[in-house]
């Protein structure tokens, strides 16, 4: 995706992103958006479940090895403007059970905070009990569990519903990109520091 427009017309020069992954994150929908969010000049950081180096997923094989900024024992989720929850079956699957990413998630959607998430990241946002009467998008293969959660479900490629913005696979990265880029540089709120 060329991020070259994006730097043109949004400035993110003081905004924070967490990006949430563990192992088997969709490589292609952490990059993308963390390409796209810094080259408008966003400060990104990957948090982790302990704060060690995480692999990514591409395609049918296992991708790069990206190092992680933080654990969450150490993130502290008021220091962002918003969240990212890449997709990923592994990835999600693993942080969906894991206490302190799901408190993690539900701090962003209660605050509000903007949460971005792609494919099969929303099953972080059910176990984190945060979906109901919400608005959204996801991978095909999970939106039975998103309506189940309260969800109403549409199959377009990027819906945002407030602070949430959701889209479904990576072909809709560039919409996808765009549109969280967009509401950082709307929003442009201050967060706190520690």
């Amino acid at each position: 995706m060329n991020t070259d427009n994006l730097s043109k017309r949004y400035d993110l020069q003081g905004i924070r992103v967490a990006v949430l992954a563990t192992d088997g994150f969709e490589q292609s929908e952490l990059m993308t958006p963390v390409d796209a969010l810094e080259s408008c000049g966003a400060r990104i950081d990957v948090i982790t479940p302990e704060g060690e180096p995480i692999r990514g997923w591409e395609e049918d094989e296992w991708g790069q090895i990206i190092s992680a900024d933080l654990s969450l024992e150490d993130a502290a989720p008021e220091d962002y403007h918003a969240l990212l929850l890449p997709g990923g079956v592994l990835n999600s699957d693993a942080l969906r059970t894991h206490a302190a990413a799901r408190e993690f998630v539900k701090f962003f959607m209660d605050a509000p905070k903007f949460a971005f998430v792609i494919c099969h990241g929303g099953q972080v946002l059910i176990d984190a009990g945060v979906v109901k009467g919400r608005t959204m998008t996801s991978y095909k293969a999970i939106a039975t569990d998103l309506k189940n959660a309260g969800v109403k479900w549409k199959d377009e490629e990027v819906v945002q519903d407030e602070n949430l913005i959701s889209s479904r696979s990576p072909d809709d990265l560039p919409a996808f990109c765009t549109r969280i880029c967009a509401a950082l540089h709307a929003s442009k709120q201050p967060a706190s520091t520690r």
